[in-house]
């Protein structure tokens, strides 16, 4: 029997390492529901990025959340630091969720081979690459497999635990539930080419079908949404934070976004919606068709006419 199957449903003490980002984090909730079911009475930290502190904080199945302050790594003091501070943890096992460099850095200079390490740095005892086209998510279920827990979930993420009441914020705004379209025109400033360009075109057409549209822009959108026809939700005059965010898209009748965190929220709320990609990254490798979502693909957003999406959403609709 393997190191990881002995531990499961027994008391320890495990790492996780999910950094970012917030797409990618909700993409591997998941596979930390499942590391949680398989390590039923452990101790279970997930080391993480500032940002996503209050959101892990609130993940039902996570105990502690470590903060990562990504210093670099030729910043020795800092390296010996973060070493000393992890290794007191004493961890039975490490889930590297995140398989990047960096943290493949950290299985060499933190542990080597004296902890059980799920991922892909090499000699770690649970190594597996990811799978070529394949979703981050269909990798992470492999390599959860290889370490022998079941991947139940792993494929499935709902992060319905992120979810706070809105009803307030909708009244204000003469909103009810499932009464309108939120349309996520922005995503991360360093990707201008996941950002289709035609979202006031749209929103008017939506509108002149007697859909109520609405926007919720984050902290550098406020000029973006205000552009767009419909109503841009706000709470006390500012942008929404993740978990009202989540509130306003569960109550959604249909979601259209760009390849960003906030839509991957959405499709992993179960939601019924449809996701534009460019060329930058393809949607089989973000696990968009694990979800109730359909998506559509240019190789620049640019040339996705609002004439396509419209006919997409209209049938997705029945309008």
């Amino acid at each position: 029997m393997s190191s990881s199957q002995q531990s499961g449903n027994k008391p320890g003490n495990i790492l996780i390492i999910k950094l970012g980002s917030l797409g990618d984090i909700v993409m591997a909730e998941g596979a930390i529901h499942d590391i949680r079911l398989h390590h039923t009475d452990a101790k279970i930290s997930v080391m993480t990025t500032l940002p996503y502190q209050k959101m892990f904080s609130r993940c039902p199945w996570v105990n502690d959340v470590i903060i990562d302050p990504r210093e670099p790594r030729y910043r020795l003091d800092q390296m010996i630091t973060l070493r000393n501070r992890l290794r007191k943890y004493n961890y039975d096992f490490v889930y590297d969720l995140q398989r990047a460099g960096r943290t493949s850095f950290y299985y060499t200079w933190v542990w080597g081979r004296s902890v059980p390490w799920v991922g892909k740095a090499k000699g770690c005892q649970y190594h597996t690459e990811r799978i070529p086209g394949a979703a981050a998510m269909d990798t992470l279920a492999l390599s959860l497999r290889n370490a022998g827990v079941q991947t139940a979930y792993t494929l499935q993420s709902n992060v319905d635990w992120m979810v706070d009441e809105v009803d307030g914020i909708l009244s204000s705004y003469n909103l009810k539930n499932q009464d309108y379209v939120v349309l996520i025109p922005g995503c991360s400033a360093g990707h201008p080419q996941k950002r289709w360009p035609h979202y006031a075109e749209l929103a008017d057409h939506l509108i002149a079908l007697g859909l109520r549209v609405v926007t919720a822009p984050g902290p550098d959108e406020v000029e973006l949404c205000q552009s767009i026809p419909g109503d841009m939700l706000l709470y006390q005059d500012k942008f929404l934070d993740y978990f009202k965010l989540a509130g306003i898209l569960q109550q959604a009748a249909y979601i259209i976004g760009n390849d960003t965190g906030p839509t991957h929220i959405g499709a992993h709320l179960r939601k019924r919606g449809l996701a534009l990609f460019s060329d930058h990254v393809p949607p089989a490798q973000t696990g968009i068709q694990h979800t109730l979502f359909n998506w559509l693909e240019a190789d620049s957003l640019e040339d996705l006419s609002v004439e396509t999406v419209l006919n997409s959403v209209k049938a997705n609709l029945n309008l």
